[in-house]
């Protein structure tokens, strides 16, 4: 019995120089319970399985969850983002909420303006070789038909949106469309374009953002209104219509009238979740065209006024006045003066007199 101890303590001297040698056993468990201290050297490879196991799952579980669940959680599902958080420039959210950031203002004069304050019509702004207008067409009809020169649409079908007709376009007198400023020039002159420079008002004159082929008449219809006194026909356009007219004007930085403001909110209550239209939203907003302001107009020179000599005074005589017309209300007045009976071509003959009609009254 005294031997056999003796052999049980080697052992376990023997264990624990192997635990303190082993650098893995210092951060792994020790024995289990169910091991007991007479456990054989042999299942001490255990500690070395479990400790390896713990560096390897804590850090690349942790990093890999925490950073890619934040980033894109918030800018791209929220309806109401401010329309000046992205980083393309394009409004977020809602036409409503743009509407709600415009600056409203009373109307800025007209004076000053005129067509060529916004640059010579329909520039090749995007310098791709073809004017402006041609540009919008060929964007905006099907079936498109172009000259030789690749530029000229001479031909397409369109389903035009104020009147909600479809339009067989063909060039030449008499064409059934025109390309709108859906923000009237007129309109963003007394909004805030009076004080930009001519580069800048040609952009917005070129920009595809504010360009719609529509039909002519209506387009004539609506001239410089906007949505306070002028919308499309067509009503199921509307709401397009004024969301494209938000999305301009938050690009351009104009402002909106009271009216103009109430009439867009009244329009986009019927569609809440109408977006600002950004898919043309790219263009610049100042061409790099040498182009300078118009000439002032000359102010007219005052006309002196004619001198106007007085009517020369006659100093002749005057003639004898002509004779008063006779009339005799009755034969009693015409014998009375003498004149019957009166015939005709007499002074004072007339059919009253001369009721049997031979020629001779009061007879």
């Amino acid at each position: 019995m005294k031997l056999r101890g003796v052999v049980v303590g080697v052992v376990a001297l023997v264990a624990l120089g192997q635990c303190l040698a082993d650098p893995e056993t210092e951060t792994g468990p020790g024995p289990g319970p169910e091991s007991g201290a007479a456990a054989s050297p042999t299942p001490s490879p255990t500690p070395t399985v479990t400790a390896t196991a713990s560096p390897t799952v804590t850090p690349t579980v942790t990093p890999t969850v925490t950073p890619t669940a934040s980033p894109t959680a918030s800018p791209t599902d929220s309806p109401t983002q401010s329309p000046t958080a992205s980083s393309t420039g394009v409004p977020q959210g809602s036409a409503a909420a743009a509407l709600a950031l415009l600056p409203v203002k009373g109307r800025a004069p007209m004076t000053g303006y005129q067509r060529d304050r916004f640059g010579p019509s329909w520039l090749d702004a995007d310098r791709n070789g073809c004017d402006t207008r041609n540009d919008v067409l060929a964007e905006h009809l099907v079936e498109v038909v172009l000259e030789a020169n690749g530029c000229t649409v001479t031909a397409g079908r369109y389903a035009e949106p104020y009147t909600g007709r479809q339009v067989d376009f063909m060039r030449g007198p008499g064409t059934l469309l025109d390309i709108d400023h859906v923000v009237a020039l007129g309109n963003s002159w007394a909004t805030g374009a009076f004080a930009w420079d001519i580069k800048k008002r040609a952009a917005f004159a070129n920009d595809p953002l504010n360009l719609l082929p529509a039909d002519a008449s209506a387009n004539r219809s609506k001239g410089d209104g906007a949505a306070a006194t002028w919308l499309p026909a067509y009503k199921p356009f509307r709401c397009e219509y004024v969301a494209r007219q938000v999305a301009v004007k938050d690009k351009y930085a104009l402002w909106v009238t009271e009216p103009e403001r109430k009439a867009i909110s009244r329009v986009l209550g019927a569609c809440p979740g109408q977006g600002v239209v950004p898919d043309v939203w790219a263009a610049p907003t100042a061409v790099d065209h040498d182009i300078s302001e118009p000439a002032a107009p000359a102010s007219p020179k005052p006309v002196s006024p004619t001198p106007v000599s007085p009517a020369p005074v006659s100093t002749a005589p005057a003639g004898p006045k002509a004779p008063a017309p006779v009339w005799f209300q009755n034969c009693d007045a015409a014998r009375a003066a003498g004149a019957a009976p009166v015939l005709v071509g007499d002074p004072g003959y007339g059919r009253h007199l001369d009721r049997d009609g031979n020629g001779s009254g009061c007879e």
